[in-house]
């Protein structure tokens, strides 16, 4: 799909909030709410954006914990890495997933609410899967940072 500028300026609007409504952003961008509409629609169908969601305190839900997980596979066989992939999109308390290059082959981030939780969680997910050869975590001790804003420049895109 191609971007224009006006695109970009709209994809900047909602990566800073996503409750802003359309007459609003037409007004930050410069076109009309009818506009900005079939624009987020179509960035939406399009898969440009991937989802609205709101960015929740782990620890105001009851999940103070997470952990920074590197994971070794048995061996490198796409059956394997498809299956993994899969148990990563379906367990809950994974909420970030990558399959990296380098000395482990995925790097995910873990919640959980206490390290005896997620010790449960690692018999659960890492020891009962054959095909894991190790892992490694790292707790996060503070969030500095989080989210998923993309830094896009309106001037890398061709004029409407």
């Amino acid at each position: 799909m191609k971007l224009d500028r006006l695109d970009a300026k709209l994809l900047n609007a909602v990566q800073g909030s996503n409750r802003l409504g359309s007459e609003e952003l037409g007004a930050m961008i410069g076109l009309s709410s009818t506009a900005v509409q079939r624009r987020l629609k179509r960035l939406r169908e399009g898969g440009v954006i991937e989802a609205d969601v709101s960015v929740i305190s782990p620890a105001h839900v009851g999940l103070p914990l997470a952990m920074f997980v590197l994971v070794t596979l048995e061996r490198e066989r796409a059956d394997i890495i498809d299956r993994f992939k899969q148990s990563i999109r379906n367990t809950a308390e994974v909420m970030n997933g990558y399959y990296v290059t380098g000395d482990a082959d995925f790097a995910i981030i873990v919640t959980a609410q206490s390290m005896a939780d997620y010790e449960q969680f690692t018999r659960k997910f890492f020891y009962e899967n054959p095909d894991i050869k190790s892992f490694k975590t790292m707790v996060i001790m503070d969030r500095i940072k989080t989210g998923f804003t993309l830094p896009i420049d309106p001037a890398d895109f061709d004029r409407v």
